[in-house]
């Protein structure tokens, strides 16, 4: 599991079937300072997130696996956002 922070969205008129109903969100990966890290990357948004907000990321098989209401066994999902942070403890 990884912690990002919502820096935009994406609309996609064109895309794979299993991507039909999805918010695509643009998130930038941050480290516990909250301090960005890595580069930006194009998130299925699981739990309706905002822009600005920091969120919890699942990457490869897990993010595939967010998807419970598909039948299809083909997901192109690879990064997921499966939760929203209310507040980091150091």
């Amino acid at each position: 599991m990884y912690m990002g922070r919502v820096v935009g969205s994406i609309e996609a008129s064109q895309k794979d079937d299993s991507l039909i109903g999805r918010k695509l969100m643009i998130v930038q990966q941050i480290n516990s300072d909250k301090e960005m890290i890595r580069y930006e990357e194009v998130a299925s948004d699981t739990v309706g997130a905002g822009i600005g907000e920091y969120v919890l990321l699942v990457k490869g098989a897990g993010a595939r696996k967010t998807n419970k209401e598909s039948s299809q066994t083909r997901d192109v999902v690879d990064c997921a956002i499966v939760g929203i942070i209310d507040r980091f403890n150091k």
